[in-house]
């Protein structure tokens, strides 16, 4: 059956007039759509359709999204050949959906899987033909981290964003619906259907180790409203959006990759801070919302995480917030999910708990086996089964993934990359930028003064200000200092900054790091202007309150050290605020949230 395009609709909600009227920018079909009749929705009558065809290995193969090594479905380095048998038991891309007629697929940097856009479209082609050679012929839906900021899977020339914390510091929900098209419709270009974004965690313990500048704030007003934008974004591009991770990451000092977080939250907390994003995000129609590996006693004493718990994913999630749509878990490789159960009962226990979804298992084949016997047995029903693969199968019609799997390799650099495209990116940066304090009166830096950048150097940070900077018409030398200075390079540093008239130091979570902290202590005891700026998360400044000057990007993005560049020098006056509160060491407020001075001299 050939699906006709399925009409789009505004999303209703939380979003402003302004937000929504971005031209072209309107919300696709999303979850609340599940509720239509199903005589007449196209999608469910394929989904009823394609449902009493597949046989119970198909049904148990579309609960899976699992990850594969290479830059080709057919065809494959010896590397990767290696490391997909070790994975799934076969060597190429096109044999793992052919074995295990996965319902999705996603893709991964370190897998080698997304080296250029061209290459990332003719992967997902071929992953489609094998899926169209598989007995139900139900094709693939391909996924990705593509958050923007710190997590970014596609790099250059794919558009490269600041990320949440940044579109949350420029408080434009123009800009946050516009950067979600931007990104949704470059994935869709290379074959990607779903961005496991946004994320909706409310970010209100400065030390999350995990969250941070991925998050859009403390404020979950805010995380709300933005949560809810990229939403309308990336669905107006035909993307399907998810909003992670549920109930809320935002209050944990354990990074469920490596532990299991327990979030200590009351029922009446979590309803104040944590879940206002994901009731945003169901309003907005959002088609899938991603499960966390935390413990949240307060709604399941049981000590189960989130993903394996049904009082919070049935109980909570749709009984009480009434999401319909998909529900995906986090990748159930993490350490957080792993602690109790083995990889063959996790998954079981994830779906018996309401994830549709089973993302990124550890050992496919056991997953795979663990699924089956349990449906076999009856301990999970054939009806609890097909509720799942109804809502796949609808999700990948109603996303036009039924009707038109295959992208046009030719288009892609069409879409990708863009001036327009890079033009948005830029506007989100230079509305991000945020002077905490000039307390020296050295901004804006003019020419005739001798400038050094040095401090936090990832990806050719130092040289990348210093030349922007130089562009601009000030003379700015570059000396770096890696990601923890040693001695030597502190002290070259500061000898270097006794010769300059300011000196400029990058930052990049100093507040972990003594090694940062000692630069910068080095630098303020020349006597000479300090600027401080963290490239990453704001909390930076409460390790060296003294610094007279300070700046915040949120990212190190080249659109964020082209802003930079710009407020230092003054083409452009910061207009960032604050997303989140800054303590001190002593436990006050060092700054406020909406904090940041609006202009330089």
């Amino acid at each position: 059956m050939r699906l006709a395009p399925h009409p789009r609709r505004r999303a209703a909600g939380v979003l402003t007039a302004t937000a929504l009227a971005v031209p072209l920018l309107v919300a696709a079909p999303g979850a609340a759509e599940a509720k239509a009749p199903r005589g007449g929705d196209p999608a469910a009558r394929w989904a009823t359709e394609t449902l009493r065809s597949m046989s119970i290995e198909d049904k148990v193969g579309q609960l899976f999204v699992l990850h594969v090594y290479g830059e080709q479905a057919e065809a494959v380095s010896a590397a990767d050949a290696a490391a997909n048998q070790a994975y799934v038991g076969v060597p190429t891309p096109a044999e793992a959906v052919a074995k295990f007629r996965p319902g999705g697929v996603i893709y991964f940097a370190w897998a080698n899987n997304t080296k250029n856009p061209q290459q990332i479209a003719r992967l997902s082609n071929g992953i489609q033909r094998a899926a169209a050679a598989t007995p139900s012929g139900v094709p693939v839906m391909v996924s990705v981290d593509q958050e923007h900021g710190i997590v970014a899977r596609i790099d250059k020339p794919a558009t490269q964003f600041p990320g949440a914390m940044a579109l949350a510091a420029g408080r434009s929900t123009v800009n946050a619906v516009a950067a979600g098209a931007v990104a949704g419709a470059e994935l869709r270009a290379m074959g990607v259907q779903q961005d496991y974004a946004p994320v909706a965690d409310v970010n209100v313990n400065p030390a999350n180790p995990v969250i941070g500048v991925r998050s859009f704030g403390s404020d979950p007003t805010l995380a709300a409203t933005l949560t809810a934008a990229q939403v309308v974004g990336y669905q107006s591009a035909g993307e399907s959006a998810t909003a992670k991770h549920f109930p809320g990451h935002g209050d944990t000092a354990t990074d469920s990759h490596t532990g299991l977080p327990v979030i200590t939250h009351t029922r009446a907390e979590l309803d104040r801070i944590d879940l206002p994003p994901f009731r945003a995000a169901i309003r907005a129609g959002v088609d899938s919302i991603m499960t966390a590996h935390i413990v949240v006693p307060a709604l399941d004493p049981s000590g189960d995480p989130a993903t394996l718990s049904r009082p919070i994913l049935t109980g909570v999630l749709r009984e009480r917030l009434g999401f319909k749509g998909v529900v995906v878990t986090d990748s159930l490789d993490m350490a957080g999910v792993r602690q109790k159960y083995g990889d063959d009962r996790v998954p079981v226990l994830a779906l018996k708990a309401g994830a549709d979804v089973l993302l990124n298992p550890p050992v496919p084949q056991a997953a795979y086996d663990g699924v089956l016997a349990a449906v076999r047995s009856g301990e999970v029903s054939e009806q609890r089964l097909d509720q799942s693969v109804r809502r796949i199968l609808e999700l990948k019609a109603r996303r036009g993934l039924v009707a038109a799997p295959y992208v046009d390799e030719g288009r892609v650099a069409r879409v990708v990359g863009t001036r327009l495209n890079e033009a948005v990116a830029q506007r989100v940066a230079d509305a991000s930028v945020t002077l905490l304090k000039d307390a020296a009166d050295v901004l804006p830096v003019r020419p005739g003064r001798s400038l050094l950048v040095t401090g936090y150097d990832s990806g050719g940070s130092v040289a990348g200000v210093a030349a922007r900077i130089t562009a601009r018409g000030v003379a700015a030398d570059a000396l770096g200092a890696g990601t923890s200075p040693t001695q030597a390079q502190v002290d070259a540093a500061a000898a270097a900054a006794r010769t300059h008239d300011v000196t400029v130091v990058l930052t990049s979570n100093a507040s972990t790091s003594p090694r940062q902290q000692a630069l910068v202590t080095a630098l303020q005891a020349t006597g000479k202007p300090v600027v401080q700026v963290a490239l990453r998360n704001p909390y930076d400044i409460a390790a060296f309150p003294a610094v007279p000057t300070a700046l915040l990007t949120y990212s190190s993005k080249d659109v964020s050290l082209d802003a930079l560049a710009r407020v230092l020098t003054g083409s452009l006056q910061p207009k960032g605020r604050l997303p989140v509160a800054i303590p001190a060491a002593n436990g006050s407020t060092l700054f406020d949230y909406g904090s940041g001075i609006r202009s330089t001299r």
